[in-house]
């Protein structure tokens, strides 16, 4: 389904580089290993679908982009520290909200966490959107999740969303852990 943020059906991925790939210790990399890692998250994330729904409603950002930025940012909370932090103290909760940059509202876990990170998502969407006014929604919305990970600054073309962001698939992985989540958890949410 469609939203003003684009169609994740209509994002090209080429999937996860084989250093994200390599996270649960197998050698793959590529949409596979994308999909392997969602789906070992997939237990966790659910845990969180009725607050990753409610704020998917409230913004209109596809729920199963909010959970795949879930699973890439903390494994959807299994590799934070005990404090919840990441990053080496700098990000917090679920979706890494990096204190260097905002000030973190809510529990870690919290719908007004994931509200906030949506929120970041979203106005990186407006700052791809203004920088590449030819972009489809659908285009600008995969520049805005390499933003969300690198920042607008760091995105320069389409063909090299990834070259600044993290493992250098940062936009790649998530899009295809996306995908995974719409086909087995999150399709029959509205938007």
């Amino acid at each position: 389904m469609s939203s003003s943020y684009g169609d994740l059906n209509q994002i090209p991925t080429t999937g996860a580089s084989l250093e994200t790939g390599r996270q649960d210790g197998q050698n793959i990399s590529g949409i596979t290993a994308s999909e392997r890692l969602a789906e070992t998250d997939l237990q966790r994330v659910n845990h969180y679908h009725s607050k990753i729904e409610s704020v998917s409603k409230r913004t209109g950002v596809d729920a199963a982009i909010i959970a795949a930025i879930m699973s890439r940012e903390s494994r959807a909370g299994n590799a934070l520290d005990p404090n919840k932090w990441g990053d080496h103290g700098n990000a917090f909760g679920l979706m890494q909200i990096d204190k260097r940059w905002h000030s973190p509202r809510g529990a870690w876990d919290s719908e007004e966490h994931i509200l906030q990170a949506t929120e970041i998502l979203c106005s990186m969407y407006s700052s791809i959107r203004q920088k590449f006014p030819s972009w489809s929604a659908s285009q600008v919305m995969k520049g805005a999740i390499a933003a969300y990970n690198a920042g607008p600054g760091n995105i320069n073309s389409f063909d090299s969303i990834d070259s600044c962001t993290t493992g250098k698939d940062y936009s790649n992985d998530v899009v295809a852990r996306a995908k995974f989540y719409k086909r087995y958890e999150f399709s029959n949410l509205q938007y």
